[in-house]
């Protein structure tokens, strides 16, 4: 169970982290602040599913992934509502927008790579 669920809660910390410095991190690159967004969030949302179907791709299911969007959603939220704390941050619709997109594209490549998965076995 915790083998599961520390990967979620580490990555949730370094999201805090990150969203909660004085100064904001500078660019990577070319990249997008869209695109960091939406592959941030990505990425919370496959390891909450992970953990919400139990490691077993035959537990990706709209209940498991449901709670796995809602995860994922939720701290999307906290971050940046504590944005708003922090004198030198401001909280924006458009990232908690990116951060949710990004959610359900990570949750819908699961849920697709699940299917093929269970397919095969």
């Amino acid at each position: 169970m915790i083998g599961l669920w520390l990967p979620v809660a580490a990555y949730m910390a370094a999201l805090y982290y990150g969203a909660l410095m004085p100064s904001v991190p500078g660019a990577v690159g070319s990249v997008s602040d869209t695109l960091l967004h939406a592959a941030g969030y990505a990425v919370l949302a496959v390891l909450a599913v992970r953990a919400t179907a139990g490691g077993r791709w035959a537990g990706v299911t709209p209940m498991a992934t449901a709670a796995a969007f809602a995860i994922a959603t939720a701290h999307g939220v906290t971050v940046e509502l504590l944005q708003l704390l922090v004198p030198s941050r401001f909280a924006e619709w458009r990232d908690l927008w990116n951060n949710t997109i990004g959610s359900g594209a990570g949750l819908a490549a699961v849920w697709a790579w699940s299917i093929m998965k269970r397919d095969v076995a």
